[in-house]
């Protein structure tokens, strides 16, 4: 898939908030400094979703149309500790109201960090996620950040903890990786939308 058109629509707060035309939307979720907004502009071979160094910047569900036909959506991460109490307090109803409500989502880009072994704070979320049946892309980031001979060995790490037998390695800075995660957003685009 090419993106032809890329549209930043808005950021929002609330589920009330959202767009309302009908269009799919693939929602990337992830840690704090995962990489969602950096691999999202990779996608979209633009830079369009701010990026910081600093983890838990992203606070609101930020929405980009594509071709005119569907969102990715930027959820907030989770996981930072540093960020006020009140913001961290809101995240948990936001995000699951908007993962649980919005009928026009096909599934989850879910983010693993390859320099990490998986975290409590990740399992946790893959519960949720297979609870609520939420069709889910486990991809894993920073592929460019270890060693070859490491690499492996976390992917599998990875592979066994989140009981995900198909994995996608991506790397930003090495360009690595967008090909396939794209054929992969577009089977969800192409599925009936969860009843």
């Amino acid at each position: 898939m090419t993106a032809r058109s890329v549209e930043y629509i808005k950021g929002c707060a609330k589920i009330e908030e959202c767009p309302q035309d009908g269009a799919p939307e693939i929602a990337f979720i992830g840690r704090s400094n995962v990489g969602k907004s950096s691999l999202i502009n990779f996608l979209l071979g633009r830079k369009i979703a701010y990026v910081s160094g600093t983890p838990g910047k992203t606070q609101l569900i930020h929405f980009f149309r594509i071709n005119q036909r569907f969102y990715l959506v930027d959820l907030p991460g989770y996981g930072y500790a540093r960020a006020p109490r009140e913001e961290r307090a809101r995240w948990g109803p936001m995000v699951e109201s908007y993962l649980l409500k919005r009928n026009v989502l096909r599934g989850i880009v879910f983010l693993i960090d390859i320099r990490h072994s998986p975290q409590p704070l990740d399992l946790q979320m893959k519960e949720w996620l297979d609870h609520y049946s939420l069709p889910t892309l486990y991809v894993v980031t920073k592929g460019d950040k270890i060693g070859w001979g490491k690499r492996k060995e976390r992917l599998n790490e990875i592979k066994e903890a989140f009981d995900a037998p198909h994995l996608l390695l991506t790397s930003v800075q090495a360009k690595e990786g967008g090909a396939a995660l794209w054929k992969e957003i577009e089977k969800l685009l192409l599925e009936k939308a969860p009843i």
